[in-house]
């Protein structure tokens, strides 16, 4: 049977949600029954490009289609948890866009709702399901040292919240998947430049294992770069989220993941510099949209009640880490005297 599903607000973003749910509908997999926003026009527009419902509220949309079974929560970051409320104490799984909530105190309670309603929670953290991610994960070893940029051109979409929240967010998720330690120190600097709210920032963050990490996220950048570089013992790997591809230098004895993949290195060349020690490899990877990847998994996770792959929990990790540099940011303001009239 087809799962049920709607998605609650279509901007931007809550737009793609409901053409991935139709993409997957053509397939028999699930039926899109709803589009809820309260601008309806906006819901009535993308009602009719997707051939479903427009409503106004979520009340609305539950009350003539009591039987949705799954909702996307596209809205903006502050009504994610009235929304994701709503949503799960009608029996609803939600699948709830970054950042999970505005606020801890607001993520603790959606981990407590979806405990209490026994509800499929996952968050939005598209570059999990990026494949270059995915192939990137066998690889992992004791990363050391890890460099970060995402740069944006700017858009009026999700000046809600702060750059780090926006974009980084992305990547410290990332991250912290990789590295799994605990943060021993932040040092952060960020500054406004289109919006009230920062637009550009730069962090380095310690982890307790020893790891040092260096970030970099603008959304007031003439280009759009979306790469994360990390150095682990004899190993340099580089991934880059846009073009979807993974390249992985190696030293020779570095483990079993190294050696499969240094087999492969005749077939794409080698040699960083002429060096016969070092080999490049590419792991072979199938592109895929990730967003079609993370709503397919959510949607599994519907289907056989488990855990998904985006955790609350993990959503409020790196809501906490981002909440955290924040805070340093405006220490640092404070300090040199930015914003003072």
């Amino acid at each position: 049977m087809p799962i049920k599903v709607a998605v609650i607000g279509v901007g931007a973003f809550g737009r793609n949600h409901a053409r991935v749910y139709r993409q997957l509908q053509q397939a028999g997999s699930v039926r899109l029954v709803g589009v809820v926003d309260p601008e309806m026009a906006r819901a009535e527009a993308v009602a009719r490009e997707f051939g479903c419902t427009a409503f106004g509220s979520v009340e609305q949309m539950m009350n003539a289609h009591s039987d949705v079974q799954a909702a996307s929560v596209a809205v903006p970051t502050v009504l994610h948890l009235e929304v994701a409320r709503a949503l799960m104490e009608t029996g609803v799984d939600v699948l709830i866009e970054k950042p999970v909530a505005a606020t801890l105190v607001e993520a603790d309670e959606l981990i407590r709702l979806a405990a209490q309603h026994t509800r499929v929670a996952q968050v939005g953290h598209l570059e999990r399901f990026n494949p270059a991610v995915r192939a990137t994960l066998p690889l992992i070893t004791r990363p050391m040292f890890f460099e970060v940029h995402r740069l944006s051109v700017f858009s009026p979409r999700a000046l809600d919240v702060d750059v780090v929240l926006d974009l980084m967010i992305h990547d410290l998720d990332i991250v912290l998947t990789f590295v799994k330690s605990g943060v021993k120190e932040i040092r952060a600097v960020g500054l406004p430049i289109l919006s009230s709210k920062v637009d550009i920032a730069n962090v380095r963050i310690e982890f307790e294992s020893g790891c040092v990490a260096n970030f970099t996220a603008s959304r007031v950048s003439t280009e759009r770069v979306r790469k994360l570089r990390f150095f682990q013992a004899g190993q340099y790997i580089s991934i880059d989220y846009g073009r979807q591809d993974v390249l992985v230098f190696s030293v020779g004895g570095t483990g079993e993941a190294a050696h499969s993949f240094a087999k492969d290195a005749n077939e794409w060349g080698t040699q960083g510099g002429g060096n016969p020690q070092i080999s490049m490899a590419k792991p072979a990877i199938t592109a895929e949209e990730p967003l079609l990847a993370e709503i397919a998994a959510f949607l599994q996770s519907v289907r056989e009640r488990s855990r998904p792959v985006v955790s609350l929990e993990d959503g409020r990790r790196a809501l906490e880490l981002g909440l955290a540099i924040l805070g340093e940011i405006a220490r640092h303001a404070g300090r040199i005297g930015l914003g003072r009239s």
